[in-house]
C-alpha cells in the first residue's frame, strides 16, 4: 500500500484499510512501497497487476482497490477473511 495502516498515503489504500477493518481483519501485514521504488515495481510484476494497493489473503492474490470494494459490498470478502467455517 501506499504509506501505513495508521496513515494512508493515498485515498485507495484508505478505502482498502477502512474496508478491511469493516470486515474485521485483525491480523493485518501492509508494505509501503513509497519507501522503496524496486519494492513497487516488484509488487505490481509479482501480481501482473498495475496498481496499488493489492490485497492477499493467505498469500493469495485477491485484487486492487476497487475489487475489494466489489467485494466488500456482496458480502464476497467477507466470507474470505472468516475463511471455512468447521
Amino acid at each position: 500500500m501506499k504509506g501505513t495502516a495508521q496513515f494512508p498515503q493515498c485515498g485507495f489504500s484508505g478505502r482498502a484499510i477502512q474496508i478491511l477493518k469493516t470486515v474485521g481483519v485483525k491480523n493485518l501485514v501492509t508494505v509501503n512501497v513509497l519507501e522503496d521504488d524496486d519494492v513497487r515495481q516488484a509488487v505490481k510484476e509479482f501480481a501482473s497487476w498495475p496498481t496499488i494497493p493489492q490485497l492477499y489473503i493467505n498469500g493469495e492474490f485477491v485484487g486492487g482497490s476497487d475489487i475489494m470494494q466489489e467485494m466488500f459490498q456482496s458480502g464476497e470478502l467477507q466470507k474470505m477473511v472468516e475463511g471455512p467455517q468447521a
